[in-house]
Order: structure tokens, then C-alpha cells, then sequence
């Protein structure tokens, strides 16, 4: 039996987008008009808890926390429908999230409209990274801080 041992070009696009998606260290979340999650990489995995399997073809509900659905919502439709977002050209957000197990996570994330060839809104791919130990570890540092201005 022989192998075929033609060498892989690491640096063609397709390549090396498809291990990007598979391999980086950031959750990939993509979703179309109505918001149904149509990718979900490792890192979402890590990051929500939800496995692929279990996150493909589900709304962005999954991990939006309740309270904050309506916002989001109504700032997703308005983009699908307009093609405009305030968030994007590495514009970052952070926002609360929710894990599958229940507990709230801070995430930051950029986004990238996603358009077909007439420039119609189809749906948007999500780069997002927990920064839920940062974002505690900043909140302490400004507690201190206004203590210490109090004091």
C-alpha cells in the first residue's frame, strides 16, 4: 500500500481557513438572517459548554442571557435588515453571555457582516473570547480604588 505524500500548501487560503476556524484559541460563531448558529468551532465549544452538535441550528438564545434578549434582538434584525452595524471594523463589545451549564461568562467580540454578491445581509460571524476572570479582576481593582479615594 502506498500513501500519497503530496505536500499540503499550509498557506492556501483554504487551508489555512479551515484550521483556523478549527484551531484558534477564540469561540467562531456564525449565524444567518434569522440568527440560527450555522458555525460553531472548538473554542465555542470550550467557551459555552454546548458541543457542535448540540449548537448548530439553534438560535443565538442559547447564549444570550434572558434579560438581555429583546436588545439583542432587536439590534440583530435592524442589522439583517439595514446591512449597518455600530460594532465592527475591530470595533470590540463586551457583553454577558451564558453557558450551557447556567452560569454567566463575560465575553468581548468583533463582529463581520457577512453579505451575499448583491450586498444583502445574510448573516454575521462572531470572533468571541472569555474575559470573565478580567472583567472581575477589573471590577475588584476599581472597588479598590474608590475605597481608597473614599478613605
Amino acid at each position: 500500500m502506498s500513501q500519497d505524500h503530496t505536500p499540503v500548501d499550509l498557506f492556501a487560503p483554504e487551508t489555512l481557513g479551515a484550521r483556523l476556524v478549527e484551531e484558534m484559541s477564540d469561540a467562531l460563531v456564525v449565524s444567518d438572517r434569522e440568527g440560527a448558529i450555522r458555525v460553531w468551532n472548538k473554542a465555542a465549544e470550550r467557551i459555552f459548554g454546548f458541543s457542535e452538535a448540540e449548537a448548530l441550528g439553534e438560535s443565538l438564545d442559547i447564549i444570550t442571557p434572558e434579560r438581555l434578549r429583546a436588545r439583542h434582538w432587536q439590534g440583530y434584525d435592524q442589522t439583517m435588515r439595514t446591512g449597518r452595524t455600530r460594532y465592527g471594523a475591530g470595533d470590540l463589545l463586551s457583553v454577558p453571555a451564558i453557558r450551557k451549564d447556567g452560569r454567566t461568562i463575560s465575553v468581548q467580540f468583533s463582529i463581520l457582516p457577512l453579505t451575499d454578491a448583491e450586498g444583502e445581509m445574510q448573516g454575521v460571524a462572531a470572533i468571541m473570547r472569555d474575559v470573565t476572570d478580567d472583567f472581575a479582576e477589573r471590577k475588584a481593582l476599581r472597588a479598590e480604588l474608590a475605597r481608597l479615594k473614599r478613605g
